[in-house]
């Protein structure tokens, strides 16, 4: 007889195993011993050869009602039932565990995310709109597309500027309208490739200079068709303001105030590329911070109110006649501007990383490319495949020959 260090005899146990016979009788039968011992380890003895199992019960029998977790799930008790039962739910994400009978998942530090068996924590993806992406590609294959095609038409008009069509529409204006068109269409592959410093500051004022400089000459083009033929009539006081004077100062004007903008803009509230670590789920967004939403909405509503006025002048001058008046064509130029532009902020502002990029490149294309249809498709189809109709008795309205 001994005590241990907390004063308590040693432990001896009888092992028994309850046997339960055919005939419906039972008894207990000793299959082992336990003793525990002052030196070393308890000694356990059992002789299975004593042990009996009722032919039912073939397997040995588990001590839990549930089996053990695996890697990326965790242990959750069920209430009111013993600690041994409870049930096997999956990590959220960006949680893992690696080991089996986890009680709580762990965090994944900030730029790792949890991989799909949450067992393992991978490094997030650094995702923006990239030139090798099919989304960039596709778009950057447009713009320069579209830019070649607007180079074109204005290789077509310097060849054929000797023809009335080409004078009837102010043939200088025009050049500088397909110039203003080709960087409109050529300012959209600054928004794609990895957002930095340098194209982050400029790309929105790369495009909302172009695109002022396009719609002011739109503008000036309308005022002056509609000086133009405001100043035939007799008595009229407009005589002396015909000439290159208006539309250089309506260009310049207009293009004025969006140059203060974007100089107010720049200087207070400098843009740079950021990291985007909580918008998209194992995803890092480059992204430029461009500052308050203010400056961006500020220049956008300018280049609206441009476009409004060019419209309502130019549908205000539609019936000026004239077989090629052309305030029909920039009506419609303004009007498929305007309602790109209004589809553009719900689709802007419900998008996020590369895909808000997208939404922008994609206005920008399908404004500009609708200018360019608008105003000067119609020409070329006359210059190039009906240069019948390219006679001046037919720009005023005395040619029988129809389109």
């Amino acid at each position: 007889m001994y005590f241990d260090a907390n004063g308590d005899p040693p432990a001896r146990y009888d092992i028994h195993n309850f046997v339960l016979f055919p005939d419906g009788t039972s008894r207990y039968v000793q299959v082992g011993s336990f003793e525990s011992r002052a030196v070393g380890q308890p000694e356990l003895n059992i002789s299975v050869e004593e042990m009996f199992w009722n032919e039912r019960f073939r397997e040995v029998p588990d001590s839990v009602c549930t089996e053990s977790c695996r890697p990326g799930y965790q242990k959750v008790s069920r209430q009111g039932q013993p600690f041994c039962c409870f049930d096997c739910i999956s990590c959220s994400k960006g949680e893992i565990t690696n080991q089996t009978d986890a009680v709580s998942c762990l965090k994944c530090a900030e730029d790792f995310w949890s991989n799909d068996k949450r067992n393992m924590c991978i490094p997030k993806v650094f995702d923006y709109l990239s030139y090798e992406d099919p989304i960039g590609a596709t778009l950057a294959f447009c713009s320069f597309s579209l830019g070649m095609l607007t180079v074109s038409i204005l290789c077509i008009f310097i060849k054929f500027k000797d023809t009335p069509i080409v004078k009837a529409n102010n043939c200088e204006l025009s050049y500088f309208l397909l110039l203003a068109l080709t960087l409109c269409f050529l300012c959209s592959l600054i928004f794609i490739g990895r957002p930095m410093k340098l194209n982050c500051m400029f790309r929105q004022v790369v495009f909302s200079l172009t695109f002022s400089l396009c719609v002011s000459c739109i503008l000036a083009k309308t005022v002056t068709v509609v000086i133009a033929f405001s100043a035939t009539k007799p008595g009229s006081r407009l005589r002396s303001w015909v000439g290159p004077r208006v539309s250089i100062s309506v260009v310049i004007i207009g293009s004025l105030v969006q140059v203060i903008i974007c100089f107010v803009w720049l200087s207070v509230l400098a843009q740079f590329s950021e990291l985007n670590k909580s918008s998209e789920d194992g995803k890092i967004i480059i992204e430029c911070n461009e500052g308050p939403a203010l400056a961006f909405w500020s220049m956008l509503g300018y280049l609206g109110f441009l476009a409004v006025v060019s419209f309502v002048v130019a549908f205000i001058a539609r019936n000026i006649p004239g077989s090629f008046n052309e305030t029909k064509y920039i009506t419609f130029s303004m009007l498929v501007f305007v309602s790109v532009w209004l589809s553009f902020i719900p689709a802007y502002l419900s998008t996020r990383g590369k895909y808000m990029v997208a939404v922008e490149i994609f206005a920008i294309l399908a404004s500009s490319a609708g200018m360019l249809g608008c105003i000067f498709l119609p020409k070329c189809y006359i210059i190039i495949l009906r240069p019948e109709l390219n006679t001046r008795g037919y720009m005023v309205g005395k040619g029988d020959t129809k389109l």
